[in-house]
């Protein structure tokens, strides 16, 4: 499998995940988003293909789509890296069977709603019911918002807000 690296950021596709991560840390061929409803908004589908690197491959796709893909080899020769922006979307692929031995936590924006994990990671209930149900699974999860920063194990930073 070609999966080089799962990110959680809230921004989807932007100068810190298009430069930073794809270019210069995971020199990364293809960036797929995973998302039921922006495969489905062709606004939000235009504005990521803006934000897309040139000359990388773009795939913006509903969950379900991704994993019959991913599982089906589809991209298996390009170095692919996964970005969503709730943990929920990366538990339904690995329900859907897609190994993600370890999974990079990064930018979830606050809102009223939220509780404030790091500076930069902001959960609700629901997150934090996802977050748990994908270390059942075996996922290892990790904080690190810029390559340059150490990766901190995510759960017990979760732990503090529960």
């Amino acid at each position: 499998m070609a999966i080089i690296a799962t990110r959680i950021d809230g921004r989807l596709i932007h100068g810190q995940v298009a430069n930073l991560w794809i270019t210069t840390k995971l020199n990364i061929g293809r960036i797929m988003v995973i998302d039921d409803a922006v495969a489905q908004n062709d606004i939000e589908k235009r504005g990521l293909k803006l934000g897309c690197p040139p000359g990388l491959k773009l795939s913006i796709l509903p969950i379900d789509k991704a994993a019959n893909n991913i599982k089906e080899g589809k991209y298996d020769t390009r170095r692919l890296l996964i970005v969503a922006r709730r943990p929920k979307n990366f538990l339904r692929l690995v329900e859907y069977g897609v190994s993600l031995p370890e999974h990079n936590v990064g930018n979830m924006s606050q809102t009223p709603e939220t509780r404030s994990v790091t500076r930069s990671i902001n959960v609700v209930d629901k997150d934090i019911a996802d977050f748990d149900a994908l270390a059942a699974k075996g996922v290892k999860l990790f904080a690190q918002m810029v390559p340059g920063d150490s990766p901190k194990d995510f759960m017990p930073l979760l732990d503090k807000v529960r």
